[in-house]
């Protein structure tokens, strides 16, 4: 009876859900993997992660494969043991905050701004990389992942106004999400 339960527990799982729990637990299991998958952010090196990837996405279409190429190499880069609950807007926001001051750093401004220029999911998952990276190295609790996953995979205006509003603390609905 149990084995049917986690039979339906899985096929409840969206496939960006079902995805970063496969990476993350493969990560704290293998370091090799972790290691091939953190290669995913060099276009030179990006081939040694699609034996990982090829089960998830068509490998030919780059507007599939970027998204999980960057959030696979931002988990193993990040080295977690679960999904997070920070939304990139507020881990931007969060990752140049002063202490005691309630303004909005002119770096995490900038950072923002660039991500929000971005007209593609080619250049949006190019700059993100140092994002996330910058993220990882400055706060100590992960991102949501599935959430940061599902924004790149629907990459649009609603993305943007979803970071700029997380970014801002101004996001008033939380419950409809890019991709439902």
């Amino acid at each position: 009876m149990m084995e049917q339960d986690q039979q339906a527990l899985v096929k409840m799982k969206s496939k960006e859900q079902q995805f970063v729990q496969f990476i993350i637990e493969r990560c704290m299991q293998d370091k090799g993997f972790a290691a091939r998958l953190r290669r995913a952010d060099n276009p030179a090196t990006e081939y040694q992660s699609w034996e990982i990837l090829g089960p998830w996405v068509d490998l030919e279409d780059r507007y599939q494969r970027l998204p999980y190429a960057t959030i696979a190499a931002a988990i193993g880069r990040a080295k977690v043991d679960t999904n997070g609950k920070l939304s990139l807007g507020k881990a931007i926001a969060d990752a140049y905050a002063e202490k005691g001051s309630t303004q909005y750093s002119d770096q995490a401004k900038a950072r923002l701004r660039r991500l929000l220029a971005c007209d593609s999911v080619e250049e949006v998952c190019r700059v993100i990389r140092p994002v996330l990276a910058l993220i990882d190295s400055k706060l100590g609790h992960p991102l949501d992942y599935v959430k940061l996953l599902r924004e790149l995979r629907y990459f649009g205006e609603k993305s943007k106004i979803h970071w700029a509003q997380d970014f801002y603390g101004q996001r008033a609905k939380e419950g409809q999400e890019i991709g439902e």
